[in-house]
């Protein structure tokens, strides 16, 4: 089994460790790559964002540690860069001319007004007080018409393209469970899902199998009951455990891959020097 991971957070933003510290721990656990993948500037600040003004020392650090362990592990730069709406995205000028070696696409907060600023922002992600507040007050206590604005969000960002990863596809459901048991189990839910599968698998994008909860919650973004529609529709997967601490870096990984292969899955993506490759189960 090849170990890796492409989706983690450092210091550079909510993360609770330096990068090196991450790169440790995979040396010692015998990973073969491993990608930095910071939450990106916003136009607006937020306690999870990196500054605009660290995004520099961010790249410059990155390559600092690629060439210090260059004989030990692959490390990669890439960005976990939020997609707001048609002026702010992945696929904006900035994000694309930053000399990154992958893009994961993440829906976490949705404009509910103008401009975009972190008090006009509904937030998917966080604290479930907020989340049913944003329901309450923001969309009239119809969980549906937040649900939808979060997939018709997802993509808006596929369609706009520049990105290779979408990041925790279908996070809604996290909080959205609390607010109504029965979400993920409704018609409705799962016609909103398939939809974005269905642009996903036409557009060629890579999936992750984010384990960021699988341990303490048995819970992956995607839906446990849903990962078989990734496979339906051949859509490209790989796992990564989003770790905000150094101890998570392979958390939930080795599950997961057992997970996918009892369901039929052949393979998932890994960046070999430099190139996604397919690489069997």
């Amino acid at each position: 089994m090849l170990l890796s991971n492409y989706h983690s957070h450092c210091t550079f933003c909510d993360g609770r460790s330096a990068p090196e510290d991450f790169v440790k721990f995979a040396v010692s656990k015998g990973f073969r790559a491993y990608g930095f993948s910071s939450h990106s500037p916003l136009p607006f600040e937020t306690f999870w964002n990196m500054p605009v003004d660290d995004m520099p020392e961010y790249i410059a650090e990155i390559n600092r540690l690629k060439e210090k362990y260059k004989d030990r592990l692959e490390i990669y730069t890439g960005l976990e860069i939020d997609y707001l709406d048609g002026t702010y995205n992945p696929s904006i000028p900035y994000f694309q001319e930053l000399p990154l070696d992958y893009r994961i696409g993440s829906v976490h907060f949705l404009p509910i007004a103008n401009p975009l600023s972190e008090a006009n922002m509904a937030c998917i992600d966080g604290a479930f007080s907020n989340y049913k507040e944003a329901v309450d007050h923001h969309y009239s206590g119809d969980l549906r018409r937040l649900v939808k604005h979060f997939y018709d969000s997802t993509m808006q960002m596929v369609e706009s393209g520049g990105i290779d990863i979408v990041g925790h596809i279908d996070k809604v459901y996290m909080n959205g469970e609390n607010y109504r048991e029965s979400l993920v189990a409704e018609k409705w839910y799962r016609d909103m899902f398939t939809a974005c599968l269905d642009l996903i698998a036409e557009k060629g994008v890579m999936v992750e199998i984010n384990t960021k909860i699988l341990t303490s919650k048995n819970k992956t973004f995607p839906h446990l009951n849903y990962l078989p529609l990734l496979l339906e529709r051949n859509i490209p997967v790989m796992v990564n455990s989003d770790c905000h601490t150094p101890d998570l870096v392979n958390d939930g990984r080795p599950e997961a891959l057992t997970l996918l292969k009892q369901l039929g899955f052949r393979s998932t993506r890994e960046l070999i020097a430099g190139k996604w490759n397919e690489i069997a189960l």
